[in-house]
């Protein structure tokens, strides 16, 4: 590990009632942390931990309410926190059936969940990601937003904004029973507010989406090794994305153009939310051409290429979570990706069913890295 940087890091973990855990307490290692065991062991719960804890939410479950343990009506996540900015701290996140979720640092609550993103920069990579490059636009925008939305608390102010400003507008084109020229009176102010915000997300992730091609070219050689150039197209409302003003002219007048379809369909068509980002490997569309090979290795350099983006963007370097990847990856690939986290200086976490391919040299540094196994929700540690 680099000592010249600083890396974000988790240093202890307890979970009360957390899926297979109902009562866990585990000390982290501040770089590599691998943990093993079988599938449905509840290893995976232990990195959905800290991902609740850096992002207020599951990377696995669709809902809060299927997390706590069999019959239990609540689950608790407490952390200790150490970085750059904030010397030392606790994030807790709680949640009833009753009261919902909470999210307590240093003992005060949140006013928002939102508060807490960008607090603990993560990183996820897990066998889900494949839904990035062969599923819809949604997918991606999902990516995009908390890719940007972690290092810039005004994305997410915006982006927050903005869904808020077209559920209004779009209840306004659904509910009203007026004169279409009355109906396009009610809407100016709503469209004012839309296309201000709607220009300033647009300008952000064409902005980070040009930094982010370089990163993705890097990594997507570095896993692959192969000769093949990865490159990304950003596809929103205009060409000329050169400043928020132009964006924003340009989005009123599409506006404008479409107000009879809006009205006749009661829906906002136009917009960020419609947004698309095109990956090809040389000039082919990987969604449509691409093998499911090169999907896996593509979305991998996605968040890879996230990870050093946020190491060069941010003060503290990320945690990054490695959920069961290297199951479908030949030795070659597997020994590429490890090597790059080991010389990264941030802390990993890597979940894996099998022992395979790791060494108990990688361990012998017990003051950097550690080992832990988990069987029916108890945690060991192995080396």
């Amino acid at each position: 590990m680099d000592d010249d940087e600083q890396n974000m890091r988790i240093n202890r973990l307890k979970l009360r009632n957390f899926r297979n855990h109902i009562d866990t307490e585990v000390r982290f290692a501040p770089h590599i942390n691998l943990i093993t065991g079988q599938n449905g062991s509840g290893k995976t719960n232990l990195i959905d931990a800290i991902h609740y804890l850096c992002m207020s939410r599951s990377f696995v479950a669709s809902s809060d309410m299927y997390v706590p343990h069999h019959d239990e009506k609540y689950f608790m996540i407490n952390g200790d926190f150490e970085g750059e900015i904030r010397a030392s701290f606790k994030v807790s996140c709680s949640y009833s059936k009753g009261d919902g979720k909470k999210i307590f640092v240093n003992d005060s609550p949140l006013d928002r969940l939102s508060d807490l993103i960008g607090m603990v920069p993560v990183v996820v990579l897990s066998p889900e990601d494949k839904k990035l490059t062969s599923e819809g636009p949604a997918e991606r925008r999902s990516f995009l937003d908390s890719l940007i939305s972690q290092i810039s608390p005004k994305y997410l102010r915006d982006l927050m904004k903005f869904r808020k400003i077209r559920k209004q507008r779009n209840k306004l084109l659904q509910e009203f029973r007026g004169s279409l020229s009355m109906l396009k009176t009610y809407l100016e102010p709503w469209d004012e507010q839309l296309t201000e915000t709607g220009a300033s997300i647009i300008f952000k992730r064409f902005e980070v989406l040009e930094q982010f091609k370089r990163y993705l070219a890097l990594q997507y050689r570095t896993i692959s090794e192969l000769k093949l150039e990865p490159t990304l197209e950003y596809q929103t409302i205009c060409e000329d994305l050169s400043s928020v003003e132009v964006i924003r002219e340009t989005y009123q007048k599409l506006l404008e153009d479409d107000f009879e379809k809006e009205a006749e369909r009661e829906q906002t068509l136009t917009g960020p939310h419609r947004d698309e980002i095109v990956f090809y490997l040389d000039d082919s569309e990987l969604r449509k051409y691409g093998s499911q090979g090169q999907h896996r290795l593509f979305s991998m350099a996605l968040k890879m290429a996230q990870l050093f983006y946020y190491t060069d963007q941010l003060d503290d370097l990320p945690i990054m979570l490695l959920d069961d990847v290297f199951g479908n990856l030949d030795q070659q690939k597997i020994d590429v990706i490890t090597e790059t986290l080991t010389k990264h200086s941030g802390q990993t976490f890597i979940t894996s069913a099998t022992d395979r391919p790791f060494t108990v040299s990688m361990f012998e540094n017990k003051d950097e890295n550690a080992w832990y196994t988990v069987e029916d929700g108890k945690v060991s540690t192995k080396y």
